[in-house]
């Protein structure tokens, strides 16, 4: 996979064999809690990162009792994508591709503030669907499939959504990286709406001691919908069968297990949680209290008051798969689409329209193919 960029490095950039250097690539994923960036340049059949940046926007903040974003959520990601924007610039990106989630695939003014983004900072975002997220996610992580797995459940837990995904793992293997990329052997797959900030906001008038059980009982009872949760099910009870977990909150439950000083993603990208190591991690961050989890170095002041949100749908998805073992990706949605801007299937160029030069939004939401230009 992916070559990470340590903190606070600045990498060398790599030259084609003319001596030129190797173009650069960007994704921004704009979701309901993060804005997130990765700029990368090709190598091989994945990728070395060459700068990453991570912004709280908290879009979603109060999407669920008013079914829009609000002026102060919006001004955040603003602020966050003009960052993204500077940064964009500085490296000299050639291409870029911004996609949108679960916020604002749900928000009444959703199609306005990608309007808005487009208008104020030049970017031009897609709002994805589920399927989609989904399908990135799964490239994104498939190296961390396990050789001898059958079958893996992909589970990406969101701010506002958790997508699941029931992949078959030996069609992956086959069918190769080119293969991943036309078509991703996903055999089931789930949007359900359950995410770290609309959990938390749900319950957010009780105490956590209290909000904690009602709010694994909601997750529970939205992941029993699942039409297809038998079938999985009885798949994820096979030898080998396991789980991969994408999100901030498996991450971060990860540094806890591990005891890290400070966040490090050599050490948790990759790393196997059993079910009992999970229970025990999410025990102590309940034990803790919110002051105690702000202390942890792995969770900090900006995750600490959703991580109990997180660790109910963790729970509630262990308790509805009886997988023996997750694998944590510190990976997911920006790589899985990195990877196919990169080596997937070509797609036919925007349209012309006269003198012009290329065609923009077609309805300024960003729902057909990008055309970011950030020279």
């Amino acid at each position: 996979m992916a070559e990470k960029k340590a903190p606070g490095a600045r990498n060398k950039r790599s030259a084609t064999r003319n001596g030129k250097t190797a173009p650069l690539f960007a994704a921004v994923d704009l979701g309901t809690n993060n804005c997130r960036l990765l700029v990368a340049e090709p190598r091989g059949k994945t990728f070395r990162v060459v700068d990453s940046h991570s912004q709280i926007a908290r879009l979603g903040e109060g999407l669920h009792e008013t079914g829009r974003l609000s002026d102060a959520a919006i001004e955040r990601a603003i602020d966050a994508l003009q960052n993204i924007r500077k940064k964009l610039k500085q490296h000299g990106v050639g291409r870029v591709r911004c996609i949108a989630t679960e916020a604002c695939r749900k928000a009444e003014n959703g199609a306005e503030f990608i309007r808005r983004v487009h208008e104020e900072t030049g970017l031009t975002f897609k709002i994805i669907g589920a399927h989609e997220e989904a399908r990135l996610a799964t490239i994104g992580c498939h190296d961390l499939i396990e050789p001898s797995a059958k079958s893996v459940l992909v589970v990406d837990i969101g701010g506002g959504s958790t997508e699941l995904s029931w992949v078959n793992a030996e069609a992956a293997r086959d069918n190769g990286f080119k293969g991943l990329l036309e078509k991703a052997p996903i055999l089931g797959w789930t949007s359900l709406p359950l995410g770290v900030v609309t959990l938390s906001e749900a319950f957010q008038h009780l105490d956590e001691v209290e909000a904690y059980p009602l709010m694994l009982e909601h997750a529970r009872q939205t992941i029993s919908t699942w039409d297809g949760i038998d079938a999985v099910r009885d798949a994820m009870g096979v030898d080998d069968a396991h789980m991969i977990g994408t999100s901030g909150t498996v991450t971060c439950l990860a540094g806890v297990h591990l005891k890290l000083d400070r966040y490090r993603r050599d050490k948790v990208d990759g790393t196997w949680l059993s079910r009992d190591e999970s229970a025990a991690a999410i025990q102590l961050l309940r034990d803790v209290g919110l002051e105690g989890r702000m202390k942890l170095p792995t969770i900090g002041d900006e995750r600490a008051g959703l991580m109990l949100s997180g660790c109910a749908i963790v729970e509630a998805v262990w308790e509805a798969f009886p997988a023996g073992r997750l694998r944590v990706a510190d990976r997911g949605l920006r790589e899985g689409l990195l990877l196919s801007m990169m080596y997937g299937p070509k797609r036919p160029k925007a349209r012309r329209r006269g003198r012009r030069g290329r065609r923009g939004p077609d309805d300024g939401a960003g729902r057909q193919e990008d055309t970011n230009n950030v020279g």
